[in-house]
């Protein structure tokens, strides 16, 4: 098992959320059920993966779910795009999260890396 709790990488995904809810708090309220709520599950779905791979007993379990955790990232950066283009965020805002989850695949990235081998 992993302490998926001393890992920067989920720190900062939590932090991510926090960012993601408030951020979302301003968008219509027709998109409660559509871009919101996807946006929040694809960011909750980072810390989830993590913490379920840290819970796994092998190193390639581990990487596994890191990957899953890398897709999400994928998924939410979309829909920061699409946030973008709907004009329901400002470039600034969009610069900003887009910045953190290059960092944070970046560190993901190196995680999967090295629980692979």
């Amino acid at each position: 098992m992993h302490n998926y709790k001393e890992l920067k990488v989920w720190k900062r995904s939590i932090a991510l959320n926090v960012h993601i809810y408030e951020i979302t708090k301003s968008y219509p309220f027709e998109e409660r059920y559509g871009l919101i709520s996807q946006m929040r599950r694809s960011a909750v779905s980072i810390p989830s993966n993590i913490a379920e791979g840290g819970g796994r007993r092998t190193d390639k379990d581990f990487a596994h779910f890191l990957s899953f955790a890398h897709g999400s990232i994928c998924e939410l950066e979309s829909q920061l795009y699409i946030s973008l283009e709907l004009k329901f965020i400002s470039q600034e805002d969009f610069d900003k999260i887009a910045s953190e989850l290059t960092e944070i695949q970046k560190m993901l990235y190196s995680l999967i890396v090295k629980f692979s081998s």
